[in-house]
């Protein structure tokens, strides 16, 4: 089960942590069951004491604390969080027990992009003179992500171009 965290957040008093609750019943009905939970950062802030949201998020957290670790075990339901801000992340997600792995993918290194590259251009027709190895080079702290769009975006001008020149280039 998929879920895109920033989509649990409602500005209707516990609807959001509603929401938490019917994630984690239904994955315990799908049993076994992957839960991934994708922005959970958006959903899992550091608490600050002093804010004026009604205490949304302090809600939300204890919610989701419950469901990972409460009077139901999670037999056969892996949960499974992604963040690319895991500083942002309350403490208490993280402690042993909840999260029992943990692990940072760096930044792909040249060879990495390359091969990035390779697979969002497959079956397209690239010019001879297009150098992949140059284009990784020259992609230097980007991401996965951020070499799709640029291939997407360049198989998107071409098209144009086509349509509009008759010509690939």
């Amino acid at each position: 089960i998929s879920i895109k965290c920033s989509q649990l957040v409602s500005r209707f008093v516990g609807e959001s942590e509603r929401e938490v609750n019917k994630i984690f019943k239904k994955a315990k009905q799908a049993s076994p069951c992957v839960l991934f939970l994708d922005e959970v950062d958006s959903i899992l802030p550091k608490r600050v004491s002093g804010t004026s949201d009604s205490h949304v998020t302090e809600r939300i957290i204890s919610q989701f604390l419950m469901e990972m670790d409460g009077i139901e075990v999670l037999k056969g339901v892996v949960v499974l969080a992604a963040t690319n801000r895991i500083d942002l992340i309350d403490p208490a997600i993280l402690r042993r027990g909840r999260f029992d792995l943990i692990f940072k993918l760096p930044l792909p290194d040249e060879k990495a992009r390359e091969e990035i590259i390779k697979i969002h251009t497959r079956n397209k027709a690239l010019d001879s003179h297009i150098d992949l190895s140059s284009l990784a080079k020259d992609a230097k702290n980007m991401v996965g992500s951020d070499l799709e769009f640029i291939c997407k975006k360049a198989t998107m001008f071409a098209v144009k171009d086509y349509i509009q020149n008759g010509s690939g280039k």
